[in-house]
Formats: C-alpha cells, structure tokens, sequence
C-alpha cells in the first residue's frame, strides 16, 4: 500500500524516522511529509491554516495514481485532523486511515486553540502545558531530542475550524491507535455519546488498538509503533 505519514505539530517528516523501517519491512510503499510552514524554523508561517495543510495531503494523494495501489493515511496528534479532511475530500481514494494518539475531527471543530500564540505561529511551549500522560516515557533525552528538532507550528492550523463536506468519509475504515489514554476509555466516551469522540462514533468500521506510552509514540516507541500499524493494515 501506499502509506502517507502526517506528522503532529511542531514535527516534519523526519520525525517519523524510526517507524518507517517496520513499514518499509511489510512490503509497504512510504512517503513521510513536511507540511507547509514546517520546513524550517525561519519559514513564514503567516497565512498558513488548516485548508493549507490539508490541501497539501490531498495532492499527495492524487499524485499516487490509481493504478499504484491503495493510499493509506496515518496521522499523529494535530495530523489526524488533517488526515481526515483529506479523506473528506477524497473518500473514494484513501482505503484506510490510523490515527496516532488521535482521531478525526468533525466540522467546525478545531484542533486546539488554546497553545500559547507568538505571532503568527506556536513554538513548542515549555513541558509544563502539557499533561502528565502526554509526557509519559518521554525521559530528559527524548525532551531535548524533541525541542531540539521542533518547528514552530503555523498558528492558524490549530484554531481554524474544520470543514467537512462528504459522509462518504465514514465509510473509510480507521483504525486508532491509543496511547496515552486507553481504548477501553474511548469506547466509555463512544457509549456516553461523548462529544470528544463523535465523529468517531459515526464511523462505520472503526478499530481501537492500545500502545502505552505518552503522546509521540514515533519518539519513545517508535518501532511498536510501526508494528502496530503494520497490523492495523496486515
């Protein structure tokens, strides 16, 4: 298959370096992808927004010609919002869609809009914003590892809302690869119609699988997670 790799904020294609050999290994055809505004730290960011990157997706998608085989999306964090408006855009050319300690985000919904803003752009904020569970496994090398390859993330991208157009996006079987938080915890939230997970909810063929760890598995585990992925396709 055809594997698209959607990193989560402040992250490029590089950050998906310890993954893609597990996929790779599998038979599967892999392009990691540096989304617009993240190619450098002295990039302009001013104007870029959610469209932007999901736009940027969605030409990655149509220049896998049909003939090539299946696409599949695998978004982490802030890219499975993304992935799933690419797949709203083209539901009749992505086969599958796994998110990374993420999950589709409905529309008008945003991603978060609540990271401190410089500007026209979000760097990574110190650890302190963050929950304990996203900070789990990721020990004082990782940290630093971490902040040192971050890019800052184009402001826009986590406040714009989410425009969705197509259900023909629910019938892209998913599969959600839960990390900080358990599955048996999203299936709670999926029973008492929790908004979080709503459109989630509405997707007909969804499978929920667990890795523990923090919130970038692709840093503290990353070939379990290229081997849960591997799965989640096999």
């Amino acid at each position: 298959m055809n594997l698209l790799l959607i990193p989560g904020f402040w992250l490029d294609a590089a950050s998906w370096a310890g993954v893609v050999p597990a996929l790779e290994a599998a038979g599967h055809r892999v392009r990691a992808l540096t989304l617009p505004g993240l190619g450098s730290v002295d990039e302009d960011r001013a104007g870029i927004g959610l469209a932007d990157h999901i736009a940027a997706v969605v030409a990655e998608i149509d220049a896998i010609g049909a003939e090539d085989g299946p696409v599949v999306l695998v978004g982490h964090s802030g890219g499975g919002a993304i992935a799933h408006g690419a797949v709203d855009a083209r539901p009749d050319r992505v086969a599958h869609v796994v998110y990374v300690d993420s999950g589709p985000l409905g529309d008008g919904g945003v991603i978060n809009d609540e990271l401190p803003v410089v500007g026209d752009e979000i760097p990574l904020p110190d650890w302190s914003v963050f929950d304990e569970a996203d900070l789990t496994d990721l020990d004082d090398a990782l940290r630093a590892h971490f902040r040192a390859i971050a890019i800052p993330q184009p402001a826009r991208v986590a406040s714009d809302k989410q425009v969705l157009h197509d259900p023909r996006r629910f019938d892209v079987p998913v599969t959600v690869i839960a990390c900080e938080f358990p599955t048996s915890t999203l299936r709670d939230l999926i029973a008492q119609g929790h908004p979080y997970v709503a459109e989630l909810a509405r997707v007909h063929d969804a499978t929920l699988v667990d890795l523990p760890t923090g919130h970038w598995p692709q840093l503290t585990r990353p070939a379990d997670l290229g081997a849960a992925i591997v799965a989640a396709l096999a």
